[in-house]
């Protein structure tokens, strides 16, 4: 009863912690360390628990044999320069298939809730071009903030980081300063 009573509360924890790590580092930091603690009194507790939790070992993947595509990008990273919070911004990272085969974009995954990836959705023809743009919600996001979208797509290596970043300078808090009477 104790164990479950403890899993819950660290389940708990960990999706509250979760929903905060896009605004704090640290919060990563604490969802790893819980993570790892439940996993240790997993496995003191239950030799089963142990097995169910432990990963199994996947075979690396290998460079599918034939002709592939390429993704060429004029630029991988992109610098927003100092911006308001509260703004929403947005670039397109442009690219050429340079390979030999149709490309074909499965996904594109932004880093954080705040980051929202559009991309090309037909297939590329070889010579063709394609875009990946990312739009960047500031609310709640101030200084240097650095963000990624990884773009997945059946080229080799199947993934492809895009990088952005910005200075948030904050909101007003709305004071001017000392009250006049």
């Amino acid at each position: 009863m104790t164990l479950n009573v403890l899993k819950s509360f660290a389940f708990v924890s960990m999706l509250v912690l979760s929903f905060a790590a896009c605004k704090d580092r640290d919060a990563e930091k604490k969802i790893a360390q819980l993570e790892s603690r439940l996993a240790e009194l997993e496995g003191k507790k239950s030799p089963d628990a142990t097995a169910a939790t432990t990963p199994t070992a996947t075979a690396p993947e290998v460079k599918p044999e034939g002709p592939l595509p390429a993704m060429e990008f004029a630029a991988i990273e992109h610098d927003f320069g100092t911006i308001n919070e509260g703004e929403i911004v947005e670039h397109t990272y442009s690219f050429k298939n340079t390979g030999a085969a149709p490309l074909i974009i499965q996904s594109a995954q932004g880093s954080c809730g705040c980051t929202v990836p559009d991309w090309s959705k037909e297939p590329i023809p070889v010579g063709g071009t394609g875009f990946v743009k990312a739009k960047f919600d500031t609310n709640g996001k101030t200084n240097a903030q650095n963000k990624t979208v990884t773009v997945t797509a059946n080229t080799w290596p199947k993934q492809t980081v895009l990088r952005f970043k910005a200075m948030v300078l904050p909101k007003a808090t709305g004071s001017d300063g000392p009250v006049k009477k």
